[in-house]
């Protein structure tokens, strides 16, 4: 059946169906989007997906609320919006319209899922409360959506669906993007795992340009691994690798010699010429060429504990070390 109209309520908005009309509107771009209350159009139709309004749940007469007194909920007991069902229901052919790889496919609905859906869900049932964010709650993404409803007093005809289009626009930004950096991390795990293998039991690991790679390190189980070195534009970043998501504590810092010199004050410092840089909390450093930021990277393995033990797997590329005896 070709869908021809996506209704869903007038008035105010909230996240969940600026959210479910980024999915629809890519997945059905001839449809019509209808913002009402008329009982007319909030019921199942032929050609229609009914959202965040009508007061039932029934994915094959296509009309997704979730306000009535038997709320849909997850298998986990979590209430869902109209942003998860939509999600539940479109999310894959969704993936699909933005070209995800198939066998990325589960794992990028799922982690979407959780990370982004979820607490949209949960935010707008009110089980989670913005106000745990603190200082920040006016920023969650659900606050700053609202926050481009007109004005109270701005009752110009069209005022609502005018504001809802160009929020629409931005909300397709933020999910987009979202999804499009969930699927450049599983490529770029599948760089770092090769990476990995390539180093065998160096603690430095080369990788061909900047890119996310400490979920790949520990999926590999990689602990041996201190640091990371990689080109950028011009120059090369010797980088740490965090212990978690959640800490910035990480498994080595570089020296706190090194800490917030440049130029000629780092290469005294480090004994390596072409160091450029090290920033003062020890996170990163850049070198001018490949050969010095290989020499610092040495060091800073070194200055952690650990020494050398042999040759490297490909000569000016992995030093393989072991951990000195202390």
């Amino acid at each position: 059946m070709t869908i021809t109209h996506l209704v869903t309520h007038s008035g105010g908005f909230h996240a969940d169906e600026l959210l479910s009309s980024v999915i629809l509107t890519r997945l059905f771009p001839e449809a019509t989007l209808v913002r009402s209350r008329d009982p007319d159009w909030i019921a199942p139709g032929a050609g229609r997906i009914v959202y965040d309004v009508g007061r039932a749940y029934d994915a094959e007469h296509r009309i997704f609320d979730h306000h009535q007194s038997a709320v849909p909920r997850r298998e986990g007991g979590e209430p869902y919006s109209s942003f998860g069902l939509i999600w539940k229901h479109y999310g894959h052919d969704y993936l699909r319209a933005l070209a995800v790889p198939e066998p990325d496919l589960e794992e990028i609905h799922d982690s979407f899922d959780r990370s982004f859906v979820l607490p949209v869900d949960l935010t707008d049932n009110g089980v989670f409360d913005p106000s745990a964010a603190g200082p920040l709650a006016n920023l969650t993404l659900p606050a700053l959506l609202e926050s481009l409803k007109p004005a109270f007093d701005a009752r110009q005809a069209g005022a609502d669906d005018a504001a809802f289009a160009a929020a629409l626009s931005v909300s397709r930004v933020f999910v987009e993007a979202a999804i499009e950096r969930k699927a450049a991390r599983r490529r770029a795990e599948a760089m770092v795992l090769a990476a990995i293998e390539e180093a065998g039991a160096s603690h430095v690991l080369e990788l061909p340009m900047g890119m996310p790679f400490r979920s790949a390190i520990e999926t590999a189980g990689a602990d041996h691994l201190l640091f990371v070195i990689h080109p950028r534009e011009g120059d090369w970043a010797l980088t740490t690798i965090r212990k978690g998501g959640d800490t910035f504590e990480t498994r080595a810092d570089l020296p706190a010699a090194w800490a917030g010199l440049t130029d000629a004050a780092l290469e005294s410092a480090s004994g390596v010429e072409g160091a450029g840089f090290c920033h003062n909390a020890r996170f990163i450093a850049v070198a001018k060429t490949r050969e010095a930021v290989l020499r610092m990277a040495k060091v800073a393995v070194e200055e952690a504990g650990w020494a050398e033990s042999g040759p490297s797997r490909r000569p000016g590329v992995t030093v393989e070390m072991h951990r000195k005896t202390l």
